[in-house]
């Protein structure tokens, strides 16, 4: 059995549709996270092999060793980010 369940993410107030579209947006804002990240680390970097910390130590665990898709759920489950509807006036903007 996976975990979080569907209906503890949804709070059976969205439906599965909805909850993919969000992970999905999460994930996209996870990755960037990870990129602006490691241009960072690499910015910092002199080329001295001697002073320079491995690369990998200069980037958050969590988005360095996880999928996006699963650190999303776990954020979403534990309610980092929120699942918000929008109106039907919002989608024309």
């Amino acid at each position: 059995m996976l975990y979080p369940t569907i209906n503890q993410l949804t709070k059976n107030e969205f439906n599965r549709y909805e909850l993919a579209i969000a992970t999905a947006k999460c994930a996209r804002i996870i990755t960037g996270e990870y990129v602006k990240q490691r241009e960072q680390a690499e910015a910092s970097m002199t080329g001295n092999k001697e002073t320079d910390k491995p690369l990998n130590t200069m980037i958050d665990k969590e988005v360095r060793d996880e999928k996006a898709v699963k650190i999303a759920i776990g954020r979403i489950h534990k309610g980092e980010y929120k699942i918000v509807r929008e109106t039907p006036e919002q989608e024309l903007n």
